[in-house]
């Protein structure tokens, strides 16, 4: 049992360290701060969840506690990171940061341009 928990607990926190790094890459090297902030909100999100979820897994499995702050922290983390990511783009939208060059499509002006007709 302990090997078999051993390596569950490190994939998940190897898969946590992986998906982390694809995000600093991401932020590092995508072109504007919209795709910057989607690599930043979705892969650091998950994962920091399967890193916690990896702990939550050592402490339940090894030290047979079950450890609520880890649980409160994944789904902390798991609430405000998507919005926070959601609310940092909307607000460089508008106060006009720029789309990269080889954006295609901008469905927020759309949006925008038929809420103007509207009034």
């Amino acid at each position: 049992m302990t090997e078999i928990s051993n390596f569950i607990i490190g994939f998940f926190i190897l898969l946590g360290s992986i998906l982390s790094l694809v995000a600093a890459i991401g932020v590092v090297r995508l072109p504007d701060v919209y795709t910057r902030n989607h690599a930043a909100s979705k892969s650091a999100t998950l994962g920091v969840i399967f890193i916690l979820f990896g702990l939550f897994l050592y402490y339940l499995l090894t030290e047979h506690q079950v450890n609520s702050r880890v649980l409160l922290g994944i789904v902390f983390v798991f609430i405000t990171a998507p919005v926070a990511g959601h609310l940092i783009s909307r607000a460089a939208y508008n106060i006009g940061v720029p789309l990269w060059k080889g954006s295609v499509q901008d469905d927020l002006k759309k949006a925008r341009s038929k809420k103007k007709l509207m009034r």
